[in-house]
C-alpha cells in the first residue's frame, strides 16, 4: 500500500496547510460548496440506510464514502482545515490573516453548498410538497431537532456537551485526512481515511459542516427549530469545537511529538535528498 511513514506525514499536512492557505477566494469558496454538498449526499445516503435495515451502524459504515470524495479531489472541508493550516502558521510558511481567511471562506462555500443540496433533496424526497410521509424525512426531522432542542433543554449543560461531541468528532475527520497521507495508493488512502470517519460518524458527535445541511434540511421539511436555535444551540459552538478538537488533538499532537528536527536540519535533510535525487537521474 506505499506506506507514508509518520514524520513524512506530518512534513506532508504541513505542506497541505501552505497549499490551503494560499488559495484564491474563489476556489475556497467553489471547492466548499461542492464539500458541503457533498457530505449532504453521504448524511442523508446514510440515513436512507439506516431507515431501511433498521441499523445505524450500516449508515455509518456508508457515510465516509462522501469523506473519500472529498479527499481525493482535493477540495476543500473547513473540518480538516482547522488541523492543517495552522501547522502552515507554526512554521512561518503561512500567516494567521491567510488562516483565518481560508476558515470564513470555506465556510460560506459550506452554507451555500449543504442549503443547495437541501432544497434539491427536499424537492426530491417530498415530490415538490405533495407527499409528507417519507421516513428518511421524518429522521432528518429528528436529527434537527435532536441537534438543537435537546440541548437547549440542558440550558447551559447543553453548550458543554455540544461543545465536548465537537471535540471528538474533528479529533477523528481530521485524523481521517490525515490517515489518507500515510498511502501512496488510492484504495490505501480510501482505506487508512475510512476508520476514523467510521468512528465518529457510529457515535453521534457533531460535525459543523453536515449539520450545515441537515439542520436547514429538518426546517425546511417543519422541524420546530428557528435560525436561532440552529446557530446558538449548536453551529457556534461545535464550530468552536471542531476547532479544539482539530488543531490539539490531531494537528498539534502529532506535529509536537513528529516535528522534532530542528529545522535548520530539516533544510540539510531535504537538501540531501534532493542532491540525491539529481544524482541517481544524473546516472
Amino acid at each position: 500500500m506505499s506506506y507514508v511513514k509518520p514524520k513524512q506525514v506530518i512534513e506532508n499536512m504541513i505542506q497541505a496547510g501552505i497549499d490551503k492557505a494560499k488559495l484564491p477566494v474563489k476556489d475556497m469558496v467553489i471547492r466548499g460548496i461542492l464539500s458541503g454538498a457533498l457530505l449532504g449526499f453521504g448524511t442523508t445516503l446514510a440515513f436512507t440506510a439506516e431507515m431501511q435495515t433498521k441499523l445505524g451502524i450500516v449508515g455509518a459504515l456508508l457515510f465516509p464514502t462522501a469523506f473519500v470524495i472529498i479527499i481525493l479531489l482535493g477540495l476543500e472541508l473547513v473540518t480538516g482545515n482547522f488541523a492543517l493550516i495552522p501547522l502552515a502558521v507554526l512554521e512561518k510558511k503561512a500567516t494567521v490573516k491567510e488562516m483565518f481567511s481560508n476558515w470564513f471562506w470555506v465556510i460560506v462555500g459550506h452554507l451555500i453548498g449543504g442549503f443547495i443540496y437541501a432544497i434539491l433533496f427536499v424537492i426530491s424526497i417530498t415530490n415538490f410538497g405533495a407527499t409528507t410521509d417519507s421516513v428518511v424525512a421524518q429522521k432528518i426531522i429528528a436529527v434537527a431537532e435532536a441537534k438543537t432542542l435537546h440541548y437547549q433543554a440542558l440550558g447551559a449543560s447543553g453548550f458543554i456537551v455540544v461543545f465536548i461531541k465537537a471535540i471528538l468528532f474533528n479529533w477523528m475527520v481530521t485524523l481521517g485526512a490525515v490517515m489518507a497521507m500515510t498511502s501512496q495508493s488510492t484504495i490505501g488512502k480510501i482505506a487508512a481515511m475510512w476508520l476514523p470517519i467510521l468512528i465518529f460518524f457510529a457515535q453521534g458527535f457533531e460535525h459543523a459542516v453536515v449539520n450545515m445541511f441537515v439542520i436547514p434540511a429538518g426546517m425546511l421539511l417543519g422541524a420546530n427549530v428557528n435560525v436561532v436555535d440552529w446557530w446558538v444551540w449548536n453551529q457556534i459552538p461545535v464550530l468552536f469545537g471542531n476547532i479544539v478538537g482539530g488543531l490539539i488533538f490531531t494537528g498539534l499532537a502529532l506535529y509536537s511529538t513528529y516535528q522534532t528536527l530542528p529545522k535548520n536540519q530539516l533544510e540539510l535533510a531535504k537538501l540531501k535528498h534532493k542532491n540525491n535525487i539529481s544524482e541517481a537521474e544524473g546516472v
